[in-house]
């Protein structure tokens, strides 16, 4: 039980030591791919050290809710974050691990955010809040959808069980599991506000949509909501890891050489990511706000498409 114990923390601590190097990874690759230098790879934790230590400025206007939004943001989205398997499956808070509780916990952070920017009555984080809850309309019920059909292929939403069936079982090569990947990924890509979504190295306030909800926080507050969104972009990471490429995570009740493989293959997982990610966002330019329903759209149809494609295969 102490094992089990000493396990699920390693990995709670995992997922938040981890993210804010992601994000400086993709950074620098992006970088380099444009011919720039580009920042350090741990400059996130520079920057999150150095607004953790400064004051929080809060309009004189603003509620609790204001205040009370970035640390309910960063509690909810570590937590979705620490129950996507990493480096082991089966561990001691796997149960809670579903597929639809971490949907439900990633929309519950966005909708206090969205109420925070709505909060102080500014033009920029109404316009942020509108476009963000519009991107959600369509990124839940794909996500939905892309939960069903990997329920139905693996017999439960409950993560760990996806994984070892997708190590144990005889998969093959399905088009429903392709069509759920694609759908998978362009859901990540407009949640974290990533291009062609949006551009989060900029404050431009005609296209921004993350940045505009969050232009009135500074100092710890502006802390916990980067370490949130830099969480989130792991959180997606680790599931597609989880569920599409599962090899190398250590089976239940393993050892400590099987954890280090384990931990070893994550982090290569992660870095993969990034990269192609950086590499993405460097060969594709961003698209206006008003294609965005027709990107998620197309997400939207993938997802259903391979459900449906999953379902009727089942049913012969």
């Amino acid at each position: 039980m102490t094992l089990d114990l000493i396990v699920q923390a390693t990995q709670m601590a995992l997922v938040i030591a981890l993210a804010p190097l992601l994000t400086g990874l993709v950074r620098k690759l992006k970088a380099r791919l444009l011919r720039r230098r580009g920042p350090s790879l741990i400059q996130p934790y520079r920057d999150l050290i150095r607004l953790a230590h400064k004051d929080a400025v809060v309009a004189a206007n603003a509620s609790w809710l204001f205040r009370a939004a970035p640390y309910l943001v960063f509690a909810t989205t570590w937590v979705a974050a620490a129950l996507v398997p990493t480096f082991a499956t089966n561990l001691i808070f796997s149960w809670s691990a579903d597929l639809i509780a971490i949907v439900a916990l990633l929309a519950t952070a966005r909708f206090f955010l969205a109420l925070a920017g709505l909060d102080v009555g500014t033009s920029f984080g109404g316009i942020g809040s509108s476009r963000e809850v519009m991107i959600a309309s369509l990124a839940e019920p794909a996500m939905l959808l892309i939960v069903f059909t990997v329920a139905l292929l693996a017999g439960s939403s409950q993560l760990s069980s996806i994984a070892d069936f997708m190590l144990n079982a005889t998969v093959g090569i399905r088009v429903s599991l392709a069509l759920a990947l694609v759908a998978l990924i362009m859901v990540g890509v407009a949640e974290n506000a990533r291009i062609p979504i949006d551009n989060p190295a900029t404050h431009l306030e005609l296209t921004m949509v993350h940045e505009a909800m969050v232009l009135e926080y500074s100092g710890r507050h502006l802390a916990m909501i980067e370490a949130a969104a830099c969480l989130k972009l792991l959180l997606y990471v680790s599931l597609i890891a989880c569920v599409f490429v599962p090899w190398g995570t250590a089976p239940e009740q393993a050892g400590a050489p099987a954890y280090l493989i384990g931990g070893v293959c994550y982090v290569a997982k992660l870095a993969v990511g990034g990269a192609l990610l950086a590499g993405f966002e460097t060969a594709v330019a961003k698209m206006r706000v008003f294609r965005v329903p027709q990107f998620l759209g197309a997400a939207l149809m993938l997802g259903l498409l391979g459900a449906l494609l999953l379902f009727v295969s089942q049913s012969l």
